[in-house]
């Protein structure tokens, strides 16, 4: 049995946690670990080679590191009272504004579609978002 730190493997631990897991598991956690530390080295080091039109990913993970879990929660947060503020419209404003902002129709679609004229929606969408950022 090998003791580990979990701080050393996982970036949420605050505080130092050793547990003991079997020899095979330490192992794995480590070659882990250097694995990831070669890799973003290698990322590091050629990301001035590629070029932005490549599509290989490598700019992207270079540039951009993963959201914090308070970043994470800040968006669920957001949308939930997004979802809260857009339930709270009448039916008919709700469909509007999710056909022409949520799907990308454009508001000619969405009157044809519906059998009014453009301003019609056009009105509707501006009163639905208003009312969205009193309550949101």
């Amino acid at each position: 049995m090998a003791t580990i730190n979990l701080r050393d493997f996982y970036p949420w631990y605050i505080e130092d946690q050793l547990i003991d897991v079997p020899d095979e598991v330490a192992e794995v956690l480590r070659a882990d670990k250097l694995y990831e530390a070669a890799h973003q080295r290698r990322v590091t080091r050629n990301k001035a080679q590629y070029s932005l039109d490549c599509d290989d990913g490598i700019e992207y993970s270079a540039c951009l590191s993963e959201p914090t879990p308070q970043e994470l929660l800040e968006r669920k947060e957001t949308f939930c009272r997004l979802c809260r503020a857009l339930n709270s419209l009448p039916e008919t404003q709700g469909r509007r504004i999710d056909a022409c902002i949520i799907l990308g129709k454009s508001v000619k679609e969405v009157a044809e579609a519906e059998g009014v004229c453009e301003d019609t929606v056009r009105q509707s969408i501006k009163r639905g978002l208003e009312r969205m950022r009193k309550i949101f």
